[in-house]
């Protein structure tokens, strides 16, 4: 029992990191409507940029631990919301607007740019965190196998959380949230209405890329290091833990990617680790198969 209760509590990171991130490619898809590699490549990129500079500050500017993280989290938030605003502008909404299906490739394009560029900036070196707030803090007390969180794990599984809920009531109560909704629904008939399209569009894919930012950060401070290649894997993830609760619906997509979480964590506890990628995505994939809705037009 104590095993199967320290495993639910290891899965709250990795279901909140989940939520955070399908939450964010949730406003950028309802604008876009197809696959977008990109949301994973900025999550990597600014765990990437965040390494990068924290690195620079402690051994270039010989700044105290705190004080460079804090830097290289400032600039991090700073390269990946401009990053993701132009895009956003630049690219993105042209695509869109003239050759939707082209957005997979370009994304796919974009991901692969965002990546080389880390790693030359990184001169392919892996660079690693010192660890840091990982004080075990008991949740239940069992003198043979207690259950225990850090501090770290239980800090980020409280921001996620906070930033999905703030997220939400920001989208469901703004102006901007209306318009937004206006735009995701039928952008020809918010138009009409008077709302400009192009900059909810931008200002989307912008809020997208400042969750994006914010869970590399949080992700990279918990796990110390973020591969080149993460980009790739986490675009594609994300694609699949996203489509779980619904791409247009950013609550129900969080909620299906914490319940994704869950059971990535349980299958790491009770499976084999080998089978752990290839039965979650195989599941994935035959949900969306059977949920998948024909739409016919007259």
């Amino acid at each position: 029992m104590a095993y199967f209760l320290q495993q639910l509590a290891s899965a709250l990171p990795i279901a909140a990191l989940y939520a955070l991130l399908a939450f964010g490619y949730s406003i950028s898809f309802s604008v876009t409507r197809r696959a977008d590699l990109t949301y994973g490549a900025l999550f990597a990129f600014s765990g990437q940029i965040f390494l990068l500079f924290s690195d620079f500050a402690w051994n270039r500017l010989w700044l105290v631990l705190p004080a460079a993280l804090a830097l290289g989290a400032v600039l991090a938030l700073v390269y990946v919301l401009g990053a993701g605003l132009l895009i956003g502008r630049s690219i993105m909404r042209r695509i869109s607007a003239n050759s939707a299906n082209t957005v997979v490739v370009v994304s796919l394009g974009v991901a692969l740019v965002l990546m080389e560029l880390s790693r030359i900036a990184a001169e392919t070196r892996s660079l690693w965190l010192p660890p840091f707030l990982n004080t075990p803090l008991v949740l239940w007390s069992d003198p043979r196998f207690p259950v225990t969180l850090t501090v770290i794990q239980l800090v980020n599984t409280g921001l996620m959380l906070a930033l999905v809920g703030a997220g939400h009531m920001f989208l469901a109560r703004s102006a901007w949230g209306r318009s937004w909704r206006a735009v995701s629904d039928d952008a020809g008939a918010a138009a009409l209405c008077g709302v400009d399209g192009s900059r909810v569009f931008v200002a989307a894919y912008g809020f997208s890329a400042l969750l994006a930012a914010i869970s590399g950060i949080l992700a990279t401070s918990y796990y110390g290091n973020m591969d080149f290649g993460a980009g790739l894997v986490f675009g594609v993830k994300v694609l699949f833990i996203a489509a779980i609760g619904g791409q247009t619906a950013p609550l129900l997509a969080a909620l299906g990617a914490a319940a994704m979480g869950l059971g990535e964590t349980l299958w790491s506890a009770y499976g084999p680790m080998l089978w752990r990628d290839f039965a979650i995505f195989s599941f994935l994939v035959l949900l969306l198969v059977l949920t998948r809705r024909e739409q016919f037009q007259p």
